[in-house]
């Protein structure tokens, strides 16, 4: 025998689909957002990319630092400054950035802060060889500038298992270990003036540093793709919702003719 007909289970059904198509639909709109942020940040990188290669040095106006601009800097290493930052990866391998401050003025003791490359982890049970050198003298980094130094997603917790010291150089002459480096903080520490950007170095070569450096995903296609579906989605449950509704109202006639 039919199970009697439920006005409740009807109401509880529209709106329930009703509360999917708001949602399946918000899921698209965000989709789309991502999209245009996405496409926004190729438009930034294919802009900073095209402009004339600037060369740093103290007095660089702000204005003229846009990321991924072509750069270079003239000067001296502070090798005894160097920050390592963790769990860097490179082609699915383990590893860690060398970020180096090159001196542009030493009278005012000014400097850039520079990305120098990626070093691979030790193999586990290994101890982990010696870190690339700076060169001394003077010298010349070219690369793009960015804002800041990437960052890693840090659990609150862990934070403070690797602080950068209050001064550097550290006291042991250890180089210090981030997973993060803000560079108001790294400025605080190694007693500097920094030009308010980052140099990501591209030339020239140096042995046991690798400069494939990674690029924001831009990819806003897929998230077009995927706006689409939730959009698709959406439009299913709306049509499943008319569909309850339009047989609800049917039952209904046909209980008043009886």
């Amino acid at each position: 025998m039919a199970r009697p007909h439920s006005i409740s289970r009807t109401l509880a059904a529209l709106v329930l689909l009703a509360l999917a198509v708001v949602l399946l639909a918000s899921l698209g709109r965000w989709q789309l957002q991502r999209a245009d942020e996405r496409r926004a940040t190729l438009h930034t990188i294919e802009a900073g990319r095209q402009q004339p290669p600037l060369t740093l040095d103290a007095d660089v106006p702000p204005a003229a630092l846009t990321p991924w601009r072509p750069a270079r800097a003239v000067g001296q290493w502070r090798d005894d400054l160097t920050v390592v930052l963790e769990n860097r990866n490179h082609d699915g391998r383990p590893g860690f950035w060398l970020a180096t401050p090159l001196v542009l003025d030493a009278s005012r003791n000014v400097a850039v802060l520079v990305l120098r490359g990626w070093v691979a982890r030790a193999v586990p049970g290994q101890p982990q060889p010696p870190f690339p050198p700076a060169p001394a003298g003077e010298q010349m980094a070219s690369g793009e500038l960015v804002t800041h130094v990437p960052r890693l997603f840090e659990l609150w917790g862990m934070s403070a298992a690797a602080t950068l010291p209050p001064r550097l150089p550290a006291p042991d002459g250890v180089l210090p270990k981030v997973q993060n480096l803000a560079l108001e903080d790294y400025a605080r520490a190694a007693g500097m003036t920094l030009v308010p950007t980052v140099l990501q170095q591209l030339a020239p070569e140096a042995p046991g540093l690798s400069r494939d450096w990674p690029q924001p995903s831009v990819d806003y296609n897929q998230n077009q793709g995927y706006a689409l579906q939730w959009f698709a989605f959406a439009a299913i449950a709306a049509i499943a919702w008319l569909v309850v509704l339009v047989r609800a109202m049917r039952r209904r006639r046909a209980a008043s003719l009886d």
